[in-house]
């Protein structure tokens, strides 16, 4: 057998012929043959998989220069989506290079994270140094997993936090860089897994003790990929800006608005004022001034405080901190409507007539100043009676004139039927150690109804003005459900004895008669989870689909430009469109509406994930010192695994495994979305009652493990031993048992 050169010869080799990098090439060069070339390959790969094919690449040339063939990772596309590219190893002592890759029609997509073998050429361009052309792709970033770390003789082992993860991943001694036994880790690969044994893994940040207060929400961080921390540039663009003058803009300071939050709101950027119309020809009418904090003004396009907005997407928001779109000099200071203080904003007046129909609307960049910083708790309490010393002297000329013109509103809401779902939302209260002190569910106010309105009907404004001037914009997109979930809600219903018709263009009207005809009964909560099951997801596109669930043909965001990017889009479209400054929407913004629209809908549902994580993750926690307890809950999920269910008292979500729920075989119907018993016939579908114990809770991954004692109220049937075959497995059911056993179901569904 021929000697396999070691790594470091390889990679001396390598970086003598940059343009010579093929397997063939190097096995030539060594003189490896034939069998000897499936070991060569094994170390070829291991040196890829831990991106160090040009570790000592530049031994032999300038310091302060590339190669002409050298390994790059792709960046993120920066906001004109051109990709750039990092040398994996920049040993000058200068500024790292900055490549731009020129990709070719026939290359393969790249995406954040590819490591590719490129060709370079040196070139003196403004924005860049080197453009480089794809040879191949050699892989992509090492795969990151964020987990407990535990000490073992060789080094130590890291334990996923992720609840679908079961894998856990060795670290070498080597590459613990100090982790301690139980700490919380942030760790990648560190080479190809084998085909025996645990994949390896090397620390690469250590993240403390993952029970301490704030490590709930890092972990969703990490786990997902947030960035949290402004780059030095940033915050340096923000602190350089000044407040904006009343030159340009119309003088909106008499006008009383007031903005109403969450009480533990962190900016304020949105503020409403309503009168009665005063105009004859509209009797009973209404007035509603809609003002929105003017970022726009203060974030440029192209500049370095826009590029990390739109890197971000949008702030995230977790029980113990919020991760902001923008730093807090803009979204806590310069930007936020505060008390008393003059802000730019740009403002909607909009006439409704009595029964909330609205007449016209014209939009306004001025300058407001907001009267009150009210919460929604104390307003809904100066409205039923109970006004506190702040809220007193506006009741009658500011916060009455506001309620009056949202019952107009909902008289109109009701006519057109938005979709009515009635889903509570979980509010988890900490306590000043950091640990949950209590669970409930947010208290749904006619304030919350209020603005919620009033911000819809604002949207709806932008939208409908920004398609009369033909401006390019981001919609908000909903689109109907489709066929095949339609169908799958219109049978739970049947099994419900309940009915959605067939034969119709749906509309949200159709569903709110389902949801109507279900309140109350034992299917109400089946009804409502099925029928936000068959929804489609809401995204950004610069194509207009309309807003199913609001039951709108033009919808965009408009009124949150302090922590959603596509607001501020919006918000540019305005200036752009009404020629109120140099600050509006540009050519180059237009030419990539496509781009910002994906990559906003993701950076959405990342932090809905993230978001997510970390409440399941507090309610572990919270739930913890439970365990053993009975719950109620409703089924929420059927899979091939287990059982899902939503426990009442909390709305935390638990599994209870197929493996637990008797001693007879379940059969899963994907179609039916059902778990059947082979023997008794017992059938597990959505929506039904069920008493649980909670068997295990665990904080790092937030999952809950349950057992099921009862189903709608009886006794979990034991059915006999299943049947094994001489291997010790279990027996399936026939495909005729399964069948009778079903139609038997039915029968008695029906």
């Amino acid at each position: 057998m021929k000697r396999i050169p070691s790594k470091a010869e390889i990679l001396d080799w390598i970086a003598a012929h940059p343009t010579q990098t093929s397997k063939r090439d190097i096995a030539k060069a060594f003189g490896i043959k034939g069998a000897d070339r499936i070991e060569l390959k094994r170390v070829l790969k291991e040196l890829e998989a831990e991106g160090h094919l040009e570790k000592h690449k530049r031994s032999y040339r300038d310091p302060e220069s590339l190669p002409p063939v050298t390994v790059l990772t792709v960046k993120a596309p920066d906001e004109n989506g051109d990709l750039y590219g990092r040398p994996l190893e920049w040993h000058g002592e200068g500024v790292e290079p900055i490549v731009l890759i020129v990709p070719r029609a026939s290359d393969p997509a790249l995406g954040e994270g590819d490591r590719i073998l490129a060709r370079l050429t040196r070139v003196h361009e403004e924005d860049h140094n080197y453009e480089a052309r794809l040879i191949r792709r050699i892989g992509s970033a090492p795969r990151r997993v964020v987990g407990i770390f535990r000490r073992t003789a060789e080094g130590g082992r890291i334990l996923p936090i992720d609840k679908a993860a079961s894998t856990e991943w060795m670290v070498a001694e080597a590459d613990r860089h100090g982790a301690k036994d139980g700490e919380l880790v942030e760790a990648e690969q560190a080479g190809p897994r084998g085909r025996m044994g645990l994949p390896r893994a090397r620390v690469i940040e250590r993240l403390g003790d993952p029970t301490a207060p704030k490590a709930v929400s890092l972990i969703a961080i990490h786990q997902h990929g947030i960035p949290d921390e402004f780059p030095p540039e940033v915050l340096a663009e923000a602190d350089r800006i000044k407040p904006v003058g009343l030159k340009g803009r119309r003088d909106l300071r008499d006008l009383p608005f007031v903005t109403i939050d969450p009480a533990d709101a962190r900016d304020h950027d949105d503020a409403c004022h309503a009168h009665p119309d005063d105009d004859p020809k509209n009797p009973g009418g209404h007035v509603i001034w809609v003002a929105i904090a003017d970022v726009a003004a203060y974030v440029r396009p192209g500049s370095v405080l826009d590029r990390e907005a739109w890197k971000r997407g949008n702030s995230t928001y977790f029980p113990d901190r919020v991760v902001p779109m923008l730093p807090d000099r803009l979204s806590g200071d310069l930007c936020s409507l505060h008390e008393g203080v003059p802000r730019p904003c740009i403002a909607v007046r909009i006439r409704v007539d009595a029964q909330g129909r609205k007449l016209g609307h014209k939009f306004v960049r001025g300058m407001m100043k907001s009267v009150a910083s009210l919460t929604y708790q104390e307003v809904q309490a100066a409205i039923d009676g109970q006004p506190n010393e702040r809220t007193e002297p506006l009741l009658d000329p500011v916060l009455k004139p506001l309620y009056s013109a949202w019952r107009a509103l909902a008289a109109a809401r009701e006519e057109r039927q938005p979709l009515d779902l009635d889903l509570p939302e979980r509010r988890i209260v900490l306590g000043e150690d950091g640990k949950v002190k209590s669970v409930a569910f947010r208290e749904r106010l006619d304030a919350h109804r209020l603005i919620e309105e009033y911000m819809i009907l604002a949207n709806v404004c932008a939208a409908e003005t920004l398609n009369r001037k033909r401006s390019p914009l981001l919609f908000r997109v909903h689109e109907e459900p489709t066929p095949e979930k339609l169908e799958a809600l219109r049978e739970t219903a049947q099994a419900s004895g309940l009915t959605l018709a067939k034969g119709q263009v749906l509309q949200t009207r159709h569903l709110n008669a389902l949801l109507a005809a279900a309140e109350g009964t034992e299917f109400d909560e089946l009804i409502n989870l099925s029928t936000l099951r068959s929804m489609q997801q809401a995204y950004y596109s610069p194509e207009n689909f309309g807003h199913f669930g609001l039951a709108l043909a033009n919808y965009a965001h408009f009124t949150s430009p302090i922590r959603r990017y596509a607001d501020l889009i919006v918000h540019r479209a305005l200036i752009r469109a009404h020629g109120w400054g140099d600050d509006g929407l540009t050519d180059e913004e237009i030419e990539r509406l496509d781009k910002t629209a994906e990559h906003i809908s993701d950076t959405e549902r990342r932090s809905m994930m993230a978001e997510r994580d970390t409440t399941d993750r507090y309610l572990a926690a919270y739930l913890s010192e439970r365990v053993g307890s009975e719950f109620s809950g409703r089924v929420s999920g059927i899979a091939r695994f287990g059982v899902f269910v939503k426990l009442d008292e909390t709305g935390a979500d638990g599994l209870i495994p197929v493996r637990s729920l008797g001693r007879e075989y379940f059969h899963f119907d994907a179609d039916s979305g059902t778990l059947m018993g082979a023997d008794t016939g017992l059938t597990i579908s959505i929506g039904q009652r069920v008493t649980v114990r909670l068997v295990e809770a665990s904080p790092v991954t937030g999952g809950l493990e349950l057992e099921l004692l009862s189903l709608e109220d009886k006794p979990m049937p034991r059915g006999p031993r299943p049947a094994r075959r001489a291997s010790g497995r279990k027996v399936k059911p026939t495909r005729q048992k399964r069948d009778r056993l079903k139609k038997k179901a039915a029968r008695r569904r029906r």
